[in-house]
């Protein structure tokens, strides 16, 4: 159990007999009792917006001097900002919502959490006891909504329950696989009178998570990574949940092999290291595709095959033998069967890995390649990695090129900062363009691909490390999906910076349709008539994100031109007192490459428009 899972911060007095003593016995209401809750599990941050059934919490939270909560203007943001909290920090996240259409709103960022194992608690609000299943006001079936979409959750009706529930509820968000867990609390349960006492005993039978893998299956694949000729570490965002990172260095310097970071990653291997070749999957860098699609060998650490990543899975690295290790025993041989199948957590895995292949070494059993660093291979991948390079041309008309924006923005932006992405062309770039050295710099919705995850996240985010720079990278369609958050920004003092990266389209939909649908771009313009600074009144752009972020009390600002680019980004890094947006007018035809198309193989990647590699190889074994 985690720290902020046990209450560790503040234990109660106890009893001789290992209960809880009469003195730390509190006659209190549900709702009190629920902040209470709260307040003994470390929870320091709560994003929401009350409403008539959960009007009850929000009285006592009024006095926390241990909760800090933060008034969004949608749930939608509150989920995302929990999320953007939790991956900025390592702690649980936590928002809060009424009930009926409050919890709905919740869903999408519950389904976000889900996907991309984010420990995060949603609780919310529930008509009165007697009044669920009458379709009462306001009344929603949130358990049964989120049933799959949630690690667990759970109905509360009792007040004496609210203790154990909230403690279960955060051990299971962060344990094991992380995840949602949500907690749906009727509101007589709120307001009922009953005692208070920490910590409550857990009940969860079954749940016992396995962290250890199994020594024998650790041998087995040793003894693949000492053998093999060509071999890739394909690192998953589980390495970064579990904090393994300085692990996984250790293993890759180890045994020389070359390390590929998936999109949910980024920042578990340092860009900069020269055993990373990028990131793979469908616009991943072409070395990082080729090198799983050439490989006799692939050790998935924290990551699941997910079809962005494998193409058609049919096709997917038809040479390599696979050792799949993951803490979710449902991962392994779901989408690729694998030869040596380890359960465990990522930290001790990567650990008992590193001991078993210096054993493989002490007693000289390694193959010939692993004895040369992986010479041969290296060779290969040099070449590709000096032939396919990412890159990306400057647009002829002189406009600002997106890419050139997203770079300088890493370039030039403080040490540790933070980038939250949207979803789409811009999120690619921002995976692409700006280097990630350290974890939990990289945030970004990868399973679910949520538009409008970047703006909240970010603000989570900076809630959570305040003292760190947060630059949200987004485009303009998904920043008109939650940008009134950045009012709840500028009102609670979280100066995030926003990078509008603004072709007038929706981008990635955009180019599909350039290059799928023979140029049939429909219902993807954002903006009216085929300049983006045209609007229905010939000059007026609709909407006019100077404006609107400006009444947002945002300082905002319009990049157009390259010459101004740096001074730009320049101003907004100084501007440390407000939420800073800059809406940046971008080439609308610029696309992302390299690509996999969609249902394809692999084997297929273009480098570029009509650019397909060529590897001067006819076969392989």
């Amino acid at each position: 159990m985690t720290e902020q899972a046990t209450g560790a911060h503040h234990p109660q007095p106890r009893a001789r007999n290992g209960g809880p003593s009469p003195a730390s016995v509190e006659h209190v209401t549900g709702a009190q009792s629920l902040i209470r809750s709260l307040e003994e599990v470390g929870a320091d941050t709560v994003f929401g917006i009350p409403g008539g059934a959960i009007l009850p919490a929000y009285d006592p939270m009024m006095d926390s001097t241990r909760v800090r909560h933060i008034l969004v203007r949608h749930e939608q943001g509150a989920g995302h900002a929990a999320e953007g909290y939790a991956q900025a920090t390592g702690k649980v996240g936590v928002c809060m919502a009424t009930s009926g259409p409050g919890a709905t709103n919740l869903v999408t960022p519950i389904a976000d959490a889900h996907m991309d194992s984010v420990p995060m608690v949603a609780i919310t609000g529930q008509v009165a006891s007697k009044a669920i299943g009458t379709d009462a006001f306001q009344e929603a079936d949130i358990c049964g909504i989120t049933m799959p979409i949630t690690k667990h959750n759970f109905l509360v009706t009792k007040a004496e329950d609210i203790p154990r529930t909230i403690a279960e509820a955060f051990h299971i968000a962060s344990t094991g696989r992380p995840g949602p867990v949500l907690v749906d609390i009727a509101k007589d349960a709120l307001q009922a009178e009953t005692t208070f006492s920490w910590p409550p005993v857990q009940d969860l039978p079954g749940y016992r998570p396995v962290t250890k893998p199994h020594a024998k299956q650790i041998r087995e694949a040793a003894k693949l990574i000492t053998q093999a000729r060509r071999p890739v570490l394909y690192v998953g965002g589980g390495v970064l949940k579990a904090g393994a990172t300085a692990e996984l260095k250790v293993l890759a310097e180890l045994t020389g092999a070359p390390v590929t970071t998936t999109l949910m990653a980024l920042g578990a291997f340092p860009d900069s290291h020269p055993l990373h070749v990028g990131m793979p999957g469908m616009h991943g860098s072409v070395t990082a595709v080729t090198a799983l699609q050439k490989a006799d060998l692939i050790v998935a650490l924290g990551a699941r095959f997910d079809d962005r990543v494998t193409g058609r899975l049919d096709s997917f690295a038809p040479y390599a033998k696979i050792v799949h290790a993951d803490i979710d025993p449902a991962e392994i041989g779901k989408n690729r069967t694998a030869d040596v199948p380890i359960v465990g957590d990522a930290r001790e895995v990567l650990a008992d890995l590193v001991q078993a292949v210096q054993a493989e070494h002490t007693d000289g059993h390694v193959g010939e390649a692993a004895r040369t660093g992986y010479s041969v291979w290296w060779q290969d991948l040099n070449r590709w990695r000096e032939t396919y390079p990412l890159g990306y041309d400057q647009p002829a008309d002189g406009t600002l090129s997106p890419q050139q924006v997203i770079q300088r923005i890493g370039q030039l932006a403080p040490e540790d900062t933070i980038y939250a992405a949207g979803v789409g062309q811009h999120q690619m770039w921002a995976a692409h363009f700006i280097e990630y050295e350290k974890p939990a710099t990289w945030l970004n919705s990868g399973g679910a691909g949520t538009m409008g995850y970047a703006v909240p996240a970010a603000m989570g985010a900076k809630a959570g490390q305040p003292d760190r720079t947060v630059w949200a990278i987004d485009g303009d369609g998904c920043f008109q999906m939650t940008n009134q958050e950045l009012t709840t920004c500028a009102l609670n003092n979280i100066p995030i910076k926003v990078a509008i990266i603004n072709n007038g389209a929706l981008g990635m939909v955009r180019q599909w349709q350039t290059l799928f649908y023979n140029q049939r771009y429909s219902n993807t313009v954002l903006h009216s008539g085929q300049d983006a600074a045209e609007g229905p009144s010939g000059g007026t752009r609709v909407p006019d994100f100077v404006k609107l972020s400006e009444a947002m009390g945002c300082v905002a600002m319009r990049c157009e031109s390259p010459d101004e680019l740096d001074a730009v980004i320049a101003k907004a890094n100084a501007i440390n007192d407000r939420p800073v947006v800059v809406d940046f007018i971008v080439h609308e035809d610029a696309q992302v490459w390299p690509m996999v198309a969609a249902g394809t193989s692999n084997d297929e990647v273009m480098a570029a428009l009509g650019v397909r590699p060529d590897f001067g190889d006819s076969a392989d074994d």
